[in-house]
């Protein structure tokens, strides 16, 4: 047989070239679709490895025809880079110096100081060296206060936008690394149960919590709540960075029968997300629906905002002083933001960017003397050590990321959120792209990238004398306002955050429990 097969090739050269090539393609097809480590060769056999090779010689193509390293949007090659490498666990340190303009007007510079605190004496939790708890307890009066175990959690992304696999991969990313892990607005799905603490937020069309008619309903709320002990907060989302005053669109053909069936819409229609809430007008009712949902659930209820007018923000913080009542947190997300669709005049020009719709905010509730009252989550862009220190300074407790969480599990920043067709199968419906996401696989890169955010986040609080990252203030940061001119967060933005009263950091590792 074999002498057979070779004199055929050898009186047949050009036919058993083309019949090689053939074997050797269908052999790589099959080890590609069957694969689950790399998403874009499974979801494109043997296509898809064209990116690596571009990939690999990316940086030659680059310094003749393409952008460079620091021109991409909304993040550029380096900073996708060491999301890469911190979630597949390799090496994500830079060689050669830095390549940022440090002279740039606002550009950061973290202080160090001569004698950092000794990593030799840091306190390891529960053999996770990554591990920072948050400094304050989240509803300390409610009948089930929280502590988040990690400052750095997951924000708010739906199944839906999502696909199934997304989901189940942060999921398991969140649970692994200590996480919380929002559901977004479009609900509680059996995809957020892999053991992460959940926050739950309720948006607009109340998707998950919401009677046949569309109206918002307690009793459905309470029933899923009360079976489900993961659900730790109630996030009421007002706005969102990407689109605020808008409501949002699950085009019909997203609206399949599981979908339908956890948002308690029909099947095969248009999912819209109303523009405005129908349980309340005005900040009084705000305040009573957030209280009637923890009195209800008995968990800590805040508020998630984009920041635009401020008479808002000046309501609020007069109700709650009035009333002693109102959100037990706040999340601030910046017109930077947004995983999702938005139109373009939205995503561009509607919201202030983070730092100053914090800023405006935070101080608001200072001079109220409230602030302290309010655990503070920061939103937009910030899923880098250097950012999330600049937002703990001004006053930040916990850091929400999205996109650098979406990037983590294979994202390539393809910007088709809005279309279904995601190649890297994490927005999308589609059934053949998103099976190219192996939960499991990628799971684990969503809690390596967390962990290893944190480990950094750990050793900048070190080098600049502190044991928590929460300890840092605007006087540790200064910030470029152009050629040899800089000047402190805290000169810059005209506050100071309040007081950390900081002990050590064993004595915020007490967890309250929630039983079901």
């Amino acid at each position: 047989m074999m002498n057979t097969i070779l004199s055929w090739i050898e009186t047949n050269p050009l036919s058993a070239t083309w019949a090689g090539l053939f074997l050797f393609f269908a052999l790589v097809f099959i080890r590609d679709i069957t694969q689950k480590k790399h998403t874009i060769q499974r979801n494109f056999p043997i296509v898809g490895r064209l990116r690596y090779f571009l990939e690999m010689i990316g940086p030659e193509l680059r310094q003749y025809w393409v952008a460079n390293d620091k021109e991409e949007r909304p993040f550029d090659r380096t900073e996708r880079s060491w999301i890469y490498a911190t979630a597949k666990g390799q090496n994500n340190n830079f060689g050669f110096g830095t390549t940022e303009i440090q002279y740039e007007p606002g550009y950061p510079i973290i202080k160090h100081k001569a004698f950092p605190y000794p990593e030799s004496k840091a306190y390891v939790h529960n053999n996770d060296p990554s591990c920072i708890p948050c400094l304050k307890v989240i509803g300390p009066n409610r009948k089930f206060p929280y502590r988040p175990y990690s400052i750095v959690n997951i924000s708010a992304m739906s199944f839906g936008s999502l696909g199934k696999n997304a989901v189940l991969a942060l999921n398991r990313g969140a649970r692994d690394s200590g996480a919380y892990h929002n559901t977004g607005e479009g609900g509680l799905s059996h995809y957020h149960m892999e053991g992460a603490d959940i926050v739950w937020q309720i948006g607009t069309g109340y998707f998950g919590a919401r009677d046949n008619s569309g109206k918002f309903n307690l009793e459905v709320l309470k029933e899923k709540v009360g079976k489900n002990a993961c659900v730790k907060m109630i996030e009421i989302k007002l706005s969102q960075g990407a689109k605020p005053g808008k409501g949002g669109i699950l085009p019909a053909k997203k609206v399949n029968a599981e979908i339908a069936s956890i948002r308690h819409v029909p099947e095969g229609k248009d999912c819209i997300s109303p523009n405005s809430h129908s349980e309340f007008t005005n900040v009084k009712e705000l305040v009573s629906f957030i209280e009637k949902i923890a009195n209800g659930t008995g968990l800590p209820v805040g508020i998630k905002s984009a920041v635009g007018e401020i008479e808002f923000w000046e309501e609020l913080a007069e109700e709650i002083k009035r009333t002693s009542q109102g959100p037990d947190f706040i999340t601030i997300d910046g017109g930077e933001g947004g995983t999702g669709a938005a139109p373009l005049t939205y995503a561009d020009h509607v919201s202030l960017p983070f730092k100053i719709g914090f800023q405006r905010v935070y101080t608001l509730f200072q001079k109220e003397g409230l602030s302290d009252r309010v655990v503070w989550i920061g939103s937009g862009k910030l899923g880098f050590p250097d950012r999330a220190v600049v937002a703990i300074a001004m006053g930040c407790d916990l850091i929400n990321i999205a996109r650098e969480a979406m990037l983590s599990i294979g994202c390539i920043q393809a910007q088709k959120c809005h279309t279904d067709h995601c190649p890297a199968g994490v927005a999308t419906q589609n059934w053949w792209l998103q099976r190219g996401v192996d939960p499991e696989i990628k799971g684990k890169r969503a809690a390596k990238y967390i962990q290893g955010f944190r480990k950094e986040l750990l050793s900048l609080a070190h080098s600049c004398g502190y044991e928590h990252p929460g300890q840092f203030t605007g006087q540790d940061i200064e910030i470029s306002m152009g050629m040899n001119r800089y000047q402190t967060l805290e000169g810059l933005l005209g506050y100071k955050r309040d007081e950390v009263k900081f002990t050590k950091l064993q004595d915020y590792t007490v967890f309250p429990k929630r039983q079901a």
